[in-house]
């Protein structure tokens, strides 16, 4: 499971003269984005997207983790942003396989241990990856850098088109 920021077009030539309302601002990092969120969930052997939301820019990945999942997962990959996701799903026998964060593992000396957490991360991100493929067909390959409509609801319709057609296999030449 992953979210990408969409960025709405920058006019504000409309009646009102203001951007979409229901659009909002978010902080990542150092850099602040305005915006909509998708947040997919992605099969780990497949690549297949099997589920897709889209929320305002401001709304944060963990409030969606329920949404993104099927319910017949066994293990659940994802980014360091979901480490307290288990908490807020209720299927107790799912393994969760979270990144760690990047400060905690510069942190630890140079020893086995930290070998041992590196080549399991190393792991861990090959199979999240795959979360990836779809983000990158969606925005390079169908063009969705931008939202073309005002409102969540025809971009999220929008969206959800985008994702099946990136998994559907015609655009990678399969």
């Amino acid at each position: 499971m992953d979210a990408t920021i969409i960025a709405p077009p920058n006019s504000t030539k409309n009646a009102d003269g203001e951007r979409d309302p229901w659009m909002h601002q978010t902080k990542k990092g150092e850099q602040w984005y305005f915006g909509m969120k998708a947040h997919i969930g992605v099969d780990a052997e497949s690549g297949l997207v099997h589920t897709v939301t889209t929320t305002s820019a401001n709304d944060a990945d963990l409030n969606h983790v329920a949404d993104l999942l099927h319910g017949k997962e066994e293990y659940v990959y994802a980014d360091s942003c979901y480490r307290s996701a288990p908490g807020r799903v209720n299927h107790d026998d799912l393994q969760w396989h979270t990144a760690a964060r990047p400060t905690g593992i510069a942190r630890m000396p140079q020893c086995r241990a930290k070998a041992k957490v590196q080549k399991q991360e190393h792991g861990n991100a090959s199979v999240r990856a795959k979360v990836e493929h779809p983000f990158r067909l969606t925005k390079r390959q169908f063009g969705l850098v931008k939202v073309r409509f005002k409102g969540l609801q025809k971009n999220t319709a929008h969206v959800i088109i985008l994702f099946a057609l990136s998994t559907c296999g015609w655009c990678d030449g399969n």
